[in-house]
Formats: structure tokens, sequence, C-alpha cells
């Protein structure tokens, strides 16, 4: 069996071309005030589910996870995830409880922030049109 701690942790901000990439919630609520619903096992993303969210871009639908991407990435500083501390510095927890998740024990953002990063994510939308202006700080990597 192979030990968890020499994974990779997964992205839960991914995009759905990533290699390994699996959806883990499903977007709801409304454009104002999105919510996620998770997902008691997670898919993989291919085929079917990228089918059905034909004409927009499976991240307006979907949360999707993926093995993180390191320095490849421009919210990573070489150690830690920047998205994920922005976010729980700028960002009002949208939850008292963390919800339940099936990737929360290789979350990066969970192995990283905590409990705290659980409270936010039910309304982290990787792809948004109307962020608020903390959502939009929170997202820029050079903040």
């Amino acid at each position: 069996m192979k030990d968890n701690s020499e994974a990779v942790p997964l992205c839960p901000s991914a995009q759905p071309e990533m290699p390994g990439s699996v959806i883990f919630g499903v977007i709801g609520g409304s454009a104002e005030q999105p919510r996620v619903g998770y997902l008691a096992v997670p898919r993989p993303v291919q085929g079917e589910p990228l089918v059905a969210t034909l004409p927009v871009h499976p991240t307006e639908v979907f949360r999707i996870a993926a093995p993180c991407a390191g320095s490849a990435c421009q919210h990573f500083d070489g150690a830690n995830c920047t998205l994920v501390t922005r976010t729980v510095r700028l960002l009002p927890p949208a939850a008292t409880d963390a919800p339940p998740c099936a990737i929360r024990p290789n979350c990066r953002w969970w192995q990283q922030e905590g409990r705290q990063a659980c409270l936010r994510c039910p309304e982290v939308v990787t792809r948004n049109y109307d962020p608020t202006e903390a959502q939009r700080l929170a997202a820029n990597p050079n903040h």
C-alpha cells in the first residue's frame, strides 16, 4: 500500500485538462452566491462530464481537483499555495462547519490552512465572472 504522506497534494482549484483531474463538487446556488455541493466519490474528468457542460466551461459547473502543479503554478511560492492563504485572509467563512469532502485528506488547502480553508471552500468558484472585490483580490497572485 502506498504511503499517502509522499503523495502530491490535490489542488482543489484545478483545470479539467490537468493530468489526474477529478470532479469533487458541483456548483449550485446563484451567480451572485454560488455554492459547491460535494460529491461523495470524486469522478474522473473525461468524456461524459465534459460533454454535459457544453457550451459552458467545465469549471463553471464543477469544482475540479488535480495533483498540485507546484512551481508550475502562479499561486505557488515554493512551499505554499498563496491562493488559499489569500482566500482565508480575505474571504469570510461561507459555512459554519467544514462540509463533507472526499478529497480533504489529500487536499493542499486542507493540509496548509486546515478548517479555515474548508469553511470558505463552498463559495470558491474557479471561473467567476462577477467576483466580489475580496474574491478578485484573493484570486490575484500579485496581491
